[in-house]
């Protein structure tokens, strides 16, 4: 696993036996904000709670983005986390997120994010909850309901698993009456089989290198 600097200034992890990168090499943060800040948590601003499934917790760099754009902001966050492949505390240690984010990181957020215990509730902030599950996603069976999911797995041609119409239904039907579903794929396949999971897509713009994301809505 190696470390690399994004063109925006932040960290990524690039894997060389899959050849493939955690984020986009044009920006690690631009990317994050964009695909599920933006696109995603933001379309559910006005709810007073949002409930939160992330598929790969990865760098912690989703968790860590949706906690400061919340603190503010009068919204409850219940946020689950799926990831079957924890990085080292030593990598974590490392990794820039917490130095460039405009407010910085005064609470030390990204340190307690990536030190809560795996499979346990843990209150990170007065508007935050954090429950990060160690288990292979393709075995998940979600036993709650979610307003928001990150879609956040390596590509389709990297980790083919993952991206089933099995795992969308799944997904669809563990989403709330108009949530929504998120990812930075937009590939032909991609778009079918979240179609017939049922959910409403939308082709919208990407973020810097990719020309469009998908977004996904349950009616």
């Amino acid at each position: 696993m190696q470390m690399i600097v994004t063109g925006d200034g932040s960290h990524t992890l690039f894997l060389p036996h899959r050849n493939e990168s955690y984020h986009s090499m044009f920006g690690a943060i631009t990317e994050s904000m964009h695909v599920f800040i933006k696109e995603g948590l933001e379309c559910l601003m006005e709810n007073k709670s949002i409930s939160i499934l992330e598929v790969g917790f990865g760098t912690g760099l989703n968790a860590l983005l949706t906690l400061v754009a919340t603190e503010d902001r009068n919204v409850s966050i219940t946020y689950h986390t799926v990831e079957y492949f924890p990085i080292s505390q030593d990598i974590v240690h490392h990794l820039n997120y917490p130095l460039l984010l405009p407010a910085g990181d005064p609470s030390g957020y990204f340190k307690l994010l990536h030190d809560a215990p795996w499979n346990e509730t843990v209150v990170i902030s007065p508007s935050f909850t954090l429950h990060k599950i160690r288990e292979d996603f393709t075995g998940f069976y979600p036993g709650f309901s979610y307003d928001l999911i990150y879609f956040d797995a390596f590509a389709p041609d990297k980790q083919s698993e993952m991206w089933s119409k099995d795992i969308f239904l799944r997904l669809y039907e563990h989403l709330t009456p108009g949530g929504v579903l998120t990812t930075y794929c937009v590939k032909g396949d991609v778009k079918r089989m979240v179609k017939e999971a049922g959910f409403t897509i939308e082709k919208l713009p990407g973020p810097p290198g990719k020309r469009e994301m998908l977004r996904g809505r349950k009616k």
